[in-house]
């Protein structure tokens, strides 16, 4: 009964997945609206630092906030 379930699960979430990706329309995106004032585009150095570096050192600054804070804890 559980791989009946797993797979109809599956199938509504492959189903909704691509009932999303064929309704939403990025064509659109590329046509510019009245009052749009794009900026410069960014660099791929910068787009790495803000989307892949800031992440993961936020992350780190983080978990090593909570791991300091449960170090100091101690535990009797």
């Amino acid at each position: 009964m559980d791989k009946k379930n797993a797979l109809r699960a599956g199938a509504v979430a492959a189903g909704t997945t691509l009932m999303m990706l064929l309704l939403s329309s990025p064509a659109l995106a590329v046509t510019a609206d009245d009052g749009d004032d794009p900026g410069p585009g960014l660099s791929v150095i910068e787009t790495l630092g803000l989307f892949v570096a800031a992440p993961i050192v936020l992350f780190l600054v983080i978990a090593g906030l909570v791991m300091i804070g449960d170090k100091s804890k101690k535990q009797v």
